[in-house]
């Protein structure tokens, strides 16, 4: 859809006006940044006034434009992990961090099992943010047939974002008390019920 590739290429361009960036840490921010300019784009776009035949096609040009820029940055993160195997908010900074996770988060499932691990100690420090550990957590363990711990992936049913597949529900609101989520489960599935209807 045109307004996430014109949302892509006008980050890109801003990007480019720049001077180089002169750290790790001012260099993962703007990847951060081209990370998600795309994705508020989509966000707002309502497909429902699509025609039902249109409807999933509109969707999947809109995700092939983020997916290109996923990739690629994807690719460069990987080339900047450091020795210690994540980039620690103590070192890179709050935003610098995020962005890491957030193209690791967009990635694959080998990429969300190399990292996992990686992370799960390093909330413990004070090294990375516990909603984000909980967030890759969760889209691993949904990937591999699991249930998921947290109740951070939503799946659309009769074209509304539900919590599906959820590991001793009773429990959950504890476990994301324990992560810092912003709040229970049952706020979070009210947040997804202002999301235009999923297809």
């Amino acid at each position: 859809m045109a307004p996430v590739a014109e949302a892509i290429a006008a980050e890109k361009a801003r990007q480019a006006a720049l001077p180089p960036p002169t750290s790790d840490r001012e260099r993962l921010e703007r990847m951060g940044a081209l990370d998600q300019v795309g994705r508020r784009a989509f966000t707002v776009l309502d497909f429902s006034v699509l025609p039902a035949g249109e409807r999933q096609s509109a969707e999947a040009l809109a995700w092939e434009s983020m997916g290109a820029v996923d990739k690629a940055l994807l690719d460069e993160l990987l080339t900047m992990v450091p020795p210690e195997g994540w980039f620690k908010k103590s070192v890179y900074g709050e935003r610098a961090a995020s962005a890491a996770f957030l193209i690791i988060q967009h990635s694959d499932l080998e990429n969300w099992r190399r990292f996992v691990p990686v992370l799960e100690p390093l909330v413990a420090q004070g090294e990375v943010d516990g909603q984000s550990y909980g967030l890759m957590y969760d889209r691993l363990a949904i990937n591999e047939g699991r249930p998921q711990r947290y109740g951070t992936q939503m799946t659309c049913k009769d074209g509304r974002w539900v919590v599906d597949d959820l590991e001793d529900p009773e429990r959950v609101d504890e476990r994301r008390k324990a992560m810092n989520f912003p709040g229970t489960m049952a706020e979070y599935e009210a947040h997804f019920r202002t999301y235009p209807p999923c297809t």
